[in-house]
């Protein structure tokens, strides 16, 4: 099992990015998926996650109305589209696999710096 979270980068306040998670080792259409982020000298927190059966969605408050999950089974990829962006959703953004065979799975984090 594999996650491969990229797109991370440095912008403005008030850019867009689009963060893109990579799913291999496992079936991605049977799973629910989430997006968590760690800002420096903070405990990692959930930010969305998007259910394998109905595709329902969650988001975190801070980041609702701003943010965008989805998910592209076909392609074995989850999207965090990231509007209006704020200083304060600067951190490491890391995709995970909350339950897989009993362990949750995290991949390698990407980098969103948004400066002000």
């Amino acid at each position: 099992v594999q996650l491969q979270a990229s797109g991370g980068g440095l912008v403005q306040t008030g850019s867009s990015l689009r963060l893109s998670c990579a799913a291999s080792g496992f079936s991605l259409d049977y799973y629910v998926i989430g997006w968590f982020r760690q800002a420096p000298g903070k405990e990692r927190e959930g930010v969305s996650c998007i259910s394998s059966v109905d595709g329902s969605t969650y988001y975190t408050e801070s980041v609702k109305e701003r943010f965008t999950i989805s998910r592209d089974n076909v392609k074995r990829m989850v999207y965090l589209q990231m509007n209006s962006l704020k200083p304060e959703d600067t951190g490491i953004y890391y995709c995970n696999l909350p339950n897989f065979r009993g362990r949750s799975y995290w991949g390698r984090g990407t980098l969103v710096t948004v400066s002000s």
